[in-house]
């Protein structure tokens, strides 16, 4: 608006400047034509940028009907652990996702150690050395070991050894569960994101007639039953 009437004045003033010097009327019109046509060269200007502005203006995203992608959520899950249920919005499963994590770890830590302890009182068990008998920490106290017992102990520090590698072992494979799981939850919750479920949640069990049509008799072509409907 403030241009225009800068435009206006402008056109005023020279048209008032060649009245007051004897300008012919032909350069008067001249003048005045080529001031209009700058006047609407630039408003015609404005329009282009702001018509422009409200075309490259991005529109807003709307929360509440976007869904997520599940082959991005797959991948995200893929790349880092837990990042496809931060992706999904889904924030109340991380301490789970992580805390299979860290529980997995601290097992599998905890029953290398046990191992790697029973394995070394084993051997010290089994040679000759009197020096080598990292055993005497796991016996109760005043237990010794002798040539009466030496053999009952072996077995015993035997199976112990084995069992803490195979909760060992065990516990890798359940780390590795537990990373499997986050991506199949990923990738199915952003799946299940599209699937309409009805507000009607309900289980109707009611009375019905079973025909069978293989019966001439229609007293037992026909009986009573339960029929039972599921609606979600």
């Amino acid at each position: 608006m403030k241009k225009d009437i800068t435009y206006i004045l402008q056109t005023l003033t020279l048209t008032a400047f060649l009245l007051l010097f004897g300008t012919t009327a032909k350069a008067q019109e001249q003048v005045v034509a080529d001031s209009m046509d700058v006047q609407f060269t630039s408003i015609k200007a404005d329009s282009i940028f702001v018509a422009s502005d409200t075309v490259i203006g991005k529109p807003k995203r709307d929360w509440s009907t976007w869904r997520p992608n599940p082959k991005r959520a797959m991948w995200l899950a893929i790349v880092l652990p837990g990042a496809g249920q931060i992706y999904n919005r889904k924030y109340w499963k991380l301490p789970i996702v992580y805390g299979g994590f860290v529980g997995c770890a601290y097992a599998m830590r905890w029953n290398n150690q046990m191992y790697s302890d029973y394995s070394q009182a084993y051997l010290d068990l089994m040679d000759d050395d009197p020096n080598t008998q990292s055993y005497n920490q796991f016996l109760h106290l005043g237990a010794k070991i002798d040539e009466t017992n030496i053999q009952r102990y072996q077995q015993l520090f035997k199976k112990r050894k084995d069992k803490f590698r195979r909760w060992r072992d065990l516990s890798f494979f359940c780390l590795v569960g537990v990373y499997a799981l986050s991506i199949i939850d990923a990738y199915v919750d952003a799946s299940l994101s599209e699937f309409d479920i009805s507000k009607d949640l309900s289980l109707r069990v009611e009375p019905t007639i079973l025909n069978n049509d293989r019966e001439r008799n229609p007293f037992k072509a026909n009986s009573l039953g339960l029929s039972c409907s599921l609606n979600f």
